[in-house]
């Protein structure tokens, strides 16, 4: 009998994970400034921001993927949990986040994909608490992988600090449940 999806939590670099896709925390206009986009950016080079843009600007909570650029993996996924209308910024938040999340695993899926690496999406710069974004996050991967039929075995949460793992590990312990 084969296993189920898994969901786990690691401290690292999400540009070094062994996944089909990596998810890059943008905005809607998908342009790849600093932390986990910047980085991303880095490793894969600029071609992938330009054709991230290519297809934007989208509504804040939508995803889009491009190629791999230099990357060894599949494709990059660009989910925007926080955004602009207009020069007014959206900050992240738990609806934002739920729909971001959720439209990034529905582009792994279309894509045939069996692994992603997710970064907090909305935390840092999206200005979201760490433990909402992981509780939001993983109940939003709990349901869509036990829900359903889906090509997705594995998702990883790949974090900056030993404190964010533990609390996506706290939230997937409890199944992702919101109080």
């Amino acid at each position: 009998m084969l296993a189920g999806p898994s969901i786990t939590a690691v401290v690292g670099d999400i540009t070094g994970i062994d996944a089909d896709a990596i998810v890059n925390a943008a905005n809607n206009e998908l342009w790849m400034g600093s932390g986990v986009a910047g980085a991303i950016k880095r490793a894969a080079g600029e071609d992938v921001e330009r054709e991230a843009m290519a297809q934007g600007p989208i509504r804040v909570g939508e995803a889009v993927a491009t190629g791999p650029g230099r990357l060894p993996i599949k494709a990059i996924i660009h989910a925007a949990a926080m955004g602009f209308e207009g020069s007014r910024p959206v900050p992240a938040s738990a609806e934002t986040v739920r729909s971001a999340t959720e439209r990034a695993l529905i582009l792994c899926d279309r894509l045939g994909l069996e692994s992603v690496a997710f970064p907090a999406l909305g935390a840092g710069v999206g200005g979201l608490d760490m433990a909402t974004c992981a509780q939001v996050m993983v109940e939003t991967i709990t349901r869509y992988l036990f829900g359903g039929q889906t090509h997705l075995r594995e998702v990883v949460f790949v974090l900056r600090n030993e404190n964010a793992r533990q609390t996506f590990e706290e939230a997937i312990e409890q199944g992702g449940a919101v109080a």
